[in-house]
């Protein structure tokens, strides 16, 4: 519902923040990774994803895009809900939980408190193919100024397609074609082809 709220920082602790923004202050979760990402600014900007269950609405924050889709994809896990992702966020920082899923490293994994062994590997059974897939520069920022490839190789990625072999058809039509292409075109000819 709400992609990020920008605002003057009220109140700053490291299990949450209180960002006034337009008069209103909205009380939004975050893990210790963003707290220490906001550091002193008097306004932030921060990534959200509102939970919705019978008895309450929570905001959850994220100082970067990467930081939320990680966030969401620990808890399209079974057994991991939004409390327990934080914790996972809080514990470790997001590049090393990603980088330990793909590598398989349960022992790092299982030393988050309230993840067990079967957790554990929960986590990286379901997770290790999703994150190869979209490649180890997910949990950056995106670029402001991307360019007609990077712009058919991140839509391609998100309809699915493992991203190197996207990347390789990519390429290979930029190099027959030196007239300027548009992201479509480059598109069209990666999905004849993918």
């Amino acid at each position: 519902m709400y992609a990020y709220i920008d605002g003057k920082l009220a109140f700053k602790s490291p299990s949450y923040v209180v960002i006034d923004a337009g008069g209103v202050g909205y009380h939004i979760n975050i893990s210790l990774n963003t707290y220490s990402l906001i550091g002193n600014a008097e306004r932030c900007k921060l990534y959200t994803w509102l939970h919705v269950k019978e008895d309450g609405h929570s905001l959850y924050g994220f100082a970067d895009e990467g930081e939320r889709r990680l966030f969401l994809h620990l808890i399209s896990i079974s057994g991991i809900g939004p409390n327990t992702a934080r914790m996972m966020l809080s514990s470790i920082t997001p590049a090393e939980i990603q980088a330990a899923i793909i590598s398989g490293n349960v022992a790092l994994i299982q030393r988050i408190k309230g993840i067990g062994p079967k957790s554990a590997q929960r986590v990286i059974l379901e997770l290790q193919d999703k994150l190869r897939k979209e490649g180890p520069d997910t949990l950056t920022a995106a670029p402001l100024n991307k360019t007609v490839k990077d712009e058919a190789l991140s839509a391609l990625v998100m309809l699915g397609f493992a991203r190197n072999a996207a990347e390789k058809v990519l390429e290979q039509e930029i190099s027959k074609n030196n007239a300027d292409l548009t992201v479509e075109q480059l598109i069209k000819y990666a999905l004849k082809n993918l």
